[in-house]
């Protein structure tokens, strides 16, 4: 197996190295690979199959697989291809791969985002759990001491507090996977104080509550949080709030999916923020990187689904 090295020389480094070195460590996994027929997917997954993380099985248009391949270089010799006529089978086929457990986790291709998802909410024959789904963006953001979580912002369009307490759940459960013993949570608004008038407020003390009395585990919670205060002490102390979670928060959880989704794109765009997205929830876990995103993104969002796979599996065990 190739040292993760290999990899981090052809990209920059970043915060998220330790993880592509934990989860090369754990060996390789069968992952169904959903309409790989775009360079970026392609080259990650053949990065995490030579690093013994992944053993890909490419679904898709068989032929429309092996030309982008070839277009980009990229060597697929020796992949299993499951060969269906286009985007929509290769989410069908990949969810019942998924399963049958013949594949362990999903990676999102050159397939929309709402056109995977539709097969694995599926309620007859998709992956759905007791958890609502929810999504995760990753970012390592270069003005940030550390990684942050952001959720929901891909999936779940106008979550109500119970849907919020499973998303919230979630997102702990992945950073228990990735060595964070008890993350902070910041459960954002546009202000710090309870408001009747913006439900956000009101739901967010509700969370804090839940932690409380035990119906959320493994974190620590506050909120209501304006974004400011979450992420700058300095800002938290200006304003009074006297908090383990404000200015040190490793999860902001959103109101809603538009704000989520606009604020993750700022991080990106505009402070060069590395990303990385990851759907959870679901029986297995589904890399879910934008087709916008660069290799190493699909990369490590493959890495997280690798991690979450491993530790749901731990905790399965009688």
């Amino acid at each position: 197996m190739d040292n993760p090295a290999a990899t981090a020389n052809r990209v920059p480094s970043s915060r998220f190295d330790g993880w592509l070195e934990k989860a090369c460590a754990l060996g390789p996994l069968s992952a169904a690979i959903v309409h790989p027929c775009d360079e970026r997917t392609l080259r990650a997954v053949a990065d995490a199959d030579r690093l013994g993380m992944l053993r890909p099985i490419l679904v898709g248009p068989g032929e429309r697989i092996r030309r982008a391949a070839a277009a980009a270089r990229i060597d697929i010799e020796g992949f299993d291809i499951e060969d269906v006529p286009h985007s929509h089978a290769a989410a069908a086929r990949a969810v019942a791969l998924a399963r049958s457990g013949s594949a362990g986790m999903l990676v999102k291709g050159a397939l929309r985002t709402d056109e995977l998802m539709s097969e694995v909410l599926d309620e007859a024959h998709g992956l759905r759990s007791e958890r609502r789904a929810s999504h995760v963006f990753a970012l390592d953001v270069p003005a940030y001491p550390k990684p942050v979580f952001l959720t929901d912002g891909a999936i779940n369009i106008a979550p109500g507090l119970r849907e919020k307490r499973d998303i919230v759940q979630n997102a702990i459960d992945l950073l228990h996977a990735i060595g964070v013993a008890v993350p902070r949570v910041a459960i954002l608004s546009a202000v710090e104080t309870v408001n009747e008038r913006i439900a956000s407020t009101v739901e967010a003390a509700a969370l804090c509550k839940m932690a409380e009395r035990g119906q959320i585990t493994g974190a620590l919670l506050d909120g209501p949080l304006a974004f400011d205060n979450a992420i700058s002490r300095q800002a938290a102390a200006i304003k009074g709030i006297r908090s383990p979670v404000a200015g040190d928060a490793d999860i902001l959880v959103v109101p809603d999916l538009v704000s989520g989704n606009m604020l993750a794109k700022q991080l990106v765009y505009l402070s060069d923020a590395r990303s990385a997205g990851i759907v959870l929830g679901t029986r297995v876990p589904v890399a879910l990187a934008s087709r916008a995103d660069d290799t190493r993104a699909h990369l490590i969002s493959c890495v997280l689904a690798r991690l979450l796979a491993a530790h749901l599996a731990i905790i399965a065990t009688p």
